[in-house]
């Protein structure tokens, strides 16, 4: 028996072997795997879906890519959200319609706009007038939205500074793309990764709802609103369960922007990463010296085998071991690599069992987004990360 967070309780809650548990259990795996349950990923997205409503759900294929996942949320009824040439692929081959796709990277290469319009797709996302160029050549009539800058951000992991545009800029960008004979049809923007209440929306949403008026009062007829991720994952503190989450994002929503027609919500994270676990290994368990406060940890996997969402230690994993019900003690947590960057958490050290020792098994709980796709093709000769469907 296992004490873990049941998110669709919102709770502590003791389970019973759980299909992964079980799945997990009755195996022996020779390097870091993922393993991912499709009826976890079933059951978020219904309950996003539940509480989201009327907003069209546009998977952020990024977060996991794997075939049987973009199959199965297409037998639910997903959209999707792609970055890329190759996840525009992946979508269509699994059976998704060019119309459930949206082409959200506001850095596209020219070519690829080409051909995700030979495909069908009539929905791209922009942050830039050089953008806005290349579209209008390439997909010529295309619908599009002007992604926003977030400067007032709550989350965990604020994504402010890459993408989207301030005020002027995205008033000047819709007047642009109705020059170049493209349609605009709103505006995107991302609160920022993990972001654990729905409260925090708030702010955001204040600041857009004035630039929205401010669009239409200029005679932009906007009808679309893409409020994208930020649905979050339990890393160890607490969040809102999935469906009142999300009914409280868009009854927000809904009373900022009322002439939204069209509302699109991207979850990534929040819909793939409580259906994973990794399975992974001690390597090493050391100290520098006498005089070290801390054991040094080293796993079998690291920031550049699947863990690259540690980096700030932004993300907070949970480990569980066979030692568990053995005393405690800090401890600085790494990767197997010859890479002095490969160090997972040492400003605030991880509590693990002081029995700890190589060769013990180490699951990594919540772990189904941002994994795979950020693990590398065998940095330092290590295996990428494998990923185990069931």
């Amino acid at each position: 028996m296992t004490m873990h967070y049941v998110p669709d309780l919102g709770k502590i809650s003791v389970d019973s072997v759980s299909r992964l548990d079980a799945y997990v259990a009755s195996r022996e795996f020779d390097r870091p795997t993922l393993v991912m349950d499709l009826d976890r990923v079933s059951a978020q997205y219904r309950a996003l879906k539940a509480g989201l409503g009327r907003a069209d759900v546009h998977y952020a294929v990024k977060a996991n890519p794997a075939r049987q996942v973009i199959a199965r949320l297409v037998d639910l009824g997903s959209h999707f959200d792609a970055a890329s040439r190759g996840e525009i692929a992946l979508c269509l081959a699994e059976g998704a319609d060019p119309s459930e796709i949206s082409f959200g990277n506001t850095i596209k290469r020219a070519s690829d706009i080409a051909w995700a319009h030979a495909q069908g797709i009539r929905l791209f996302a922009a942050d830039a007038e050089e953008e806005l160029v290349k579209i209008a050549e390439h997909a010529p009539g295309a619908s599009v939205y002007i992604r926003l800058i977030v400067e007032v951000s709550e989350a965990d992991w604020p994504l402010s500074r890459k993408f989207g545009c301030d005020r002027d800029m995205a008033l000047h960008l819709l007047d642009v793309a109705k020059s170049l004979g493209l349609t605009p049809v709103g505006f995107s923007f991302h609160v920022g990764s993990q972001t654990r209440q729905a409260s925090m929306w708030a702010p955001t949403l204040d600041v857009f709802a004035k630039i929205w008026a401010d669009a239409r009062t200029a005679g932009h007829d906007l009808s679309l609103l893409n409020i994208g991720g930020g649905f979050p994952a339990f890393y160890g503190e607490e969040i809102e369960a999935p469906t009142a989450y999300a009914s409280q994002v868009i009854a927000m929503v809904e009373a900022r922007f009322p002439e939204a027609r069209k509302i699109m919500a991207e979850p990534g994270r929040g819909m793939v990463a409580e259906a994973g676990v990794i399975v992974s290994e001690v390597m090493l368990v050391s100290r520098k010296s006498e005089r070290d406060l801390h054991r040094w940890v080293y796993l079998d996997i690291g920031r550049f085998s699947g863990l690259a969402e540690t980096e700030g230690e932004a993300i907070r994993y949970q480990f569980e071991t066979p030692r568990d019900a053995d005393q405690h003690g800090p401890c600085i947590m790494a990767g197997p690599s010859c890479d002095s960057a490969d160090v997972l958490y040492e400003k605030r050290p991880v509590s693990l069992p002081l029995t700890l020792k190589s060769g013990d098994r180490v699951l990594i709980r919540n772990t189904g987004a941002y994994t795979s796709t950020y693990s590398s093709v065998g940095f330092n000769g290590f295996p990428p990360l494998d990923v185990v469907v069931i």
